[in-house]
């Protein structure tokens, strides 16, 4: 879906030209909240493999480099963009037992509720005034794209502060990309950076694919320590 929001709009003007340099500036802003935040949970959470990944290529970044891996030309966390149910305005008007949401939170860390606002505002933004960003930037359908638009921003901040164990990080099912990730954005190669971003694209647009997820499981693995899976709801 994000490839082919991409697609859609290759054919007339290249990304700067569609999107406004405003947009790119506040996405690379975000985007450098969201890696400090993985940076903020890797610490919290040194026995997550993903996190590990993170921590391994985060922590030889140079000032330089953790600038050219937050100007990505799309978000790099996920609030469950494609999952239609978060983003319909019945979703804001239903009071909630916390105990009763399926999602069980990836982050962690006191931090976590501000950054929910950011994506949040974001998202609902750009789907007001961006549609086409919308969809190419958080990798967000068409239709989710019209019912978070249809939200007031008091609804939206609503959303945020209910659901901050929305966000999860990109590529959660490929560690390794963080890794090919962050290792281009320090060796500051634009052509292997870029080969990464598409990389990440692409596994965006699989994702996609995949029925909507419910949350994480917390289970026991024979080693004797614990993990979280991903479990998904049939149909999408």
């Amino acid at each position: 879906m994000v490839l082919q929001c991409e697609m859609e709009y290759a054919g007339g003007e290249a990304h700067e030209g569609w999107l406004r340099s405003a947009t790119l500036a506040s996405l690379s802003e975000l985007n450098g909240e969201c890696l400090e935040l993985l940076a903020q949970q890797a610490r919290a959470t040194p026995g997550s493999v993903l996190l590990a990944e993170f921590a391994r290529g985060w922590g030889v970044l140079d000032p330089p480099a953790r600038q050219r891996a937050a100007d990505c030309l799309y978000l790099l966390l996920d609030a469950g963009f494609a999952v239609p149910q978060h983003w319909r305005t019945h979703t804001v008007r239903q009071v909630e037992d916390a105990d009763g949401d399926p999602y069980a939170p990836f982050f962690t860390v006191p931090a976590a509720a501000e950054v929910a606002q950011a994506v949040f505002t974001f998202a609902w933004h750009l789907s007001r005034c961006q549609s086409a960003a919308a969809r190419l930037l958080l990798g967000m359908p068409a239709a989710c794209v019209f019912e978070l638009a249809r939200h007031t921003l008091g609804q939206v901040r609503t959303l945020a502060a209910r659901h901050p164990r929305w966000l999860r990080p990109r590529w959660c099912a490929h560690p390794d990309m963080w890794r090919q990730f962050l290792g281009a954005a320090a060796a500051g190669e634009a052509t292997a950076l870029e080969r990464a971003r598409l990389r990440g694209q692409t596994l965006l647009a699989a994702e996609a694919r995949l029925p909507a997820p419910l949350g994480r499981i917390h289970r026991n693995v024979p080693d004797g320590t614990a993990e979280f899976v991903l479990a998904f709801a049939p149909g999408g």
